[in-house]
């Protein structure tokens, strides 16, 4: 299903606006929270502090070798990639995805 706004969602909020959306999902059966969705990347950006509480082994990665450019402009080599389940919403409005 599509995540769609209406009007009582614009109560409160000056327009024009291009505030970021936080979210909050469920990722291989944790609660993340503060996720920044950035309709303007083209990747899927997990820390590795929020890596290393999901309590992942780092032997799961699969190798990268295209480095990416952060958000301050430098360019950061990832430790790898990794396919994760992602749960968006809550019952029965919800859905499940294989994010990499």
């Amino acid at each position: 299903e599509a995540i769609s706004f209406s009007e009582v969602d614009y109560e409160g909020v000056r327009l024009p606006h291009d505030d970021p959306v936080v979210v909050t999902l469920m990722i291989e059966l944790f609660t993340t929270k503060r996720i920044l969705i950035d309709s303007g990347s083209s990747a899927d950006i997990l820390y590795k502090h929020a890596f290393d509480q999901l309590r992942i082994p780092v032997d799961q990665l699969k190798p990268v070798k295209t480095p990416i450019v952060g958000f301050a402009g430098e360019m950061v080599n990832p430790l790898g990639s990794i396919d994760l389940s992602v749960v968006a919403g809550t019952t029965p409005r919800q859905t499940q995805v294989q994010m990499t």
